[in-house]
C-alpha cells in the first residue's frame, strides 16, 4: 500500500527520509545514502461509476504519504491531482462528506471491504490491512449516483415510516415539557447518537439493494411513487428500529407510539430481522442496536396481543 520511490527532486520535505546533516556527510565522503530522495507513496484503488445505471469500473491513484492521513484526505489530494496512477489526467473522484468529525454520517463507504466513516478512517491504521493498496467502493446496499455518491432516501425514508421526531408543533404555550429521571436519559442517550450513516444497513443480509429505473411511459410524480411503496415493503433497518424505541421512551414521543409499533409490526417490520448481528459490529456509534431490537421484539409481541383484544 506505501511504498517508496525516487524523487525528481520536486518534492514536499516532509516526505524525504534521513537528516540534512547526515546525507551532507555522506556525500562528502563519496557515499551516496540510500534514502536520500525517496517518498513513501499511497497506492489507491476506487470503483467508480460515472452516472446512475452504468458499468462501474476500476481506477488507480497513487500519491504522497503524509502523517496523519485519513480517507477523506486522499480523496481531496487525488482532486488536486486529477491523474490517474498511469499518468491519465482525469475527472475528481466524486463523495459524500460534510462535518469531517464523524458527525454527519454522510462519508459512509467499503474501505478494504468494511463498511466505515471515511472521515475517522487513519491510512496509518489501513496499512496494518492490508499489504498492497487501499480499496474503496461505494456502498452496495443504496443506489450510486456518482463514483462513493450513494441515493441514501431509504434510510430516510424508514425514520418517516416510524416517526423518528417528537412532535412539538403549537407546543410552546403549554408550558413546560415533562420531566425525563436521570436514569432514562442514561438509557436513551446512546440511541440519540444515531448519525444516519447507513454502516448498519450496509452490513444488514435482510437489507437488500432496491434501485429504480424510470420508464418510458411513467413521470418523474409516478417513479417516486413506485419508489416509495418499494421501499415501504422492504425491511427498515436496525436504525429506524432504534430510533423508533427512542422516541417511544421519550414522555411526549409516547403520543405516537402506537404508528411506531404498527410500522413496527407491518411488512417489512421487525419479524424480518434475523439477529445476525453484523450492525452492532460496525456501528461507528456503538449504539446498543441489538438491545434496541430485542425490545423492540418484546413490545411488538405485546402490542399486537392487546390490538387483538382490543377488537
Amino acid at each position: 500500500m506505501i511504498k517508496a520511490v525516487a524523487s525528481n527532486g520536486h518534492h514536499d520535505s516532509h516526505a524525504v527520509t534521513g537528516h540534512v546533516g547526515e546525507d551532507a556527510a555522506n556525500v562528502g565522503h563519496g557515499n551516496a545514502p540510500a534514502n536520500v530522495g525517496m517518498v513513501r507513496m499511497v497506492r489507491v484503488r476506487i470503483l467508480r461509476q460515472d452516472a446512475p445505471g452504468e458499468e462501474s469500473y476500476w481506477e488507480r491513484f497513487e500519491l504522497p504519504y503524509e502523517p496523519n492521513m485519513n480517507v477523506i484526505s486522499i480523496l481531496q489530494r487525488i482532486a488536486a491531482l486529477a491523474k490517474s496512477q498511469d499518468g491519465r489526467r482525469v475527472a475528481p473522484v466524486a463523495w459524500d462528506c460534510n462535518c469531517l468529525e464523524e458527525v454527519c454520517g454522510s462519508c459512509t463507504m467499503l474501505i478494504n471491504g468494511r463498511t466505515r466513516m471515511a472521515c475517522s478512517s487513519l491510512v496509518d491504521t489501513l496499512v496494518a490491512e492490508t499489504t498492497d493498496e487501499i480499496e474503496l467502493r461505494p456502498m452496495t446496499k443504496f443506489p450510486v449516483v456518482r463514483d462513493l455518491v450513494v441515493d441514501r432516501g431509504r434510510l430516510f425514508r424508514s425514520l418517516e415510516r416510524v416517526k423518528a421526531w417528537v412532535p412539538v408543533d403549537g407546543s410552546f404555550d403549554h408550558g413546560p415539557g415533562p420531566r425525563i429521571s436521570p436514569e432514562s436519559q442514561e438509557d436513551s442517550y446512546p440511541l440519540s447518537t444515531c448519525i444516519s450513516c447507513g454502516c448498519c444497513l450496509e452490513a444488514c443480509p435482510q437489507f437488500t439493494k432496491i434501485e429504480m429505473v424510470q420508464r418510458d411511459d411513467e413521470t418523474a410524480e409516478q417513479l417516486e411513487s413506485r419508489r416509495e411503496a418499494a421501499f415501504d415493503s422492504g425491511f427498515l433497518g436496525a436504525h429506524a428500529i432504534s430510533q423508533a424505541m427512542l422516541f417511544n421512551g421519550h414522555p411526549t414521543g409516547r403520543m405516537n407510539a402506537d404508528e411506531r409499533m404498527a410500522a413496527l409490526t407491518g411488512q417489512g417490520g421487525i419479524q424480518m430481522c434475523g439477529n445476525a448481528q453484523n450492525c452492532v459490529a460496525v456501528c461507528p456509534k456503538s449504539i446498543p442496536l441489538t438491545r434496541s431490537i430485542a425490545r423492540a421484539g418484546r413490545a411488538a409481541t405485546v402490542w399486537a396481543i392487546r390490538k387483538l383484544f382490543d377488537r
